[in-house]
């Protein structure tokens, strides 16, 4: 009795925190247009997802020329709006 209550109850769980992510992984459409346009920044790698709330794309960690680790920020149309130095 008490798993049948159980199920629902995570599923409902699982839903709720669904809808309250702001982020959302990239497409592969996506991630191709971020791989050129990280590397127009001299820059490679790091970790890909969509800012709902804010629509544009973050990707940390990235790898650039100058041997550093940043963060960019992109908008929808793949140009850079923010380069941060990764602490």
């Amino acid at each position: 009795m008490q798993r049948q209550l159980l199920a629902p109850l995570i599923l409902t769980a699982l839903f709720a925190t669904n809808a309250l992510a702001k982020e959302r992984p990239v497409t592969d459409e996506e991630r191709t247009k971020l791989v050129a346009a990280i590397a127009e920044q001299g820059c490679s790698g790091g970790e890909m997802e969509f800012d709902i709330d804010d629509n544009e794309f973050d990707v940390d960690d990235v790898r650039c020329n100058d041997g550093r680790n940043y963060d960019l920020t992109f908008d929808t149309s793949f140009k850079l709006i923010k380069k941060e130095l990764e602490d």
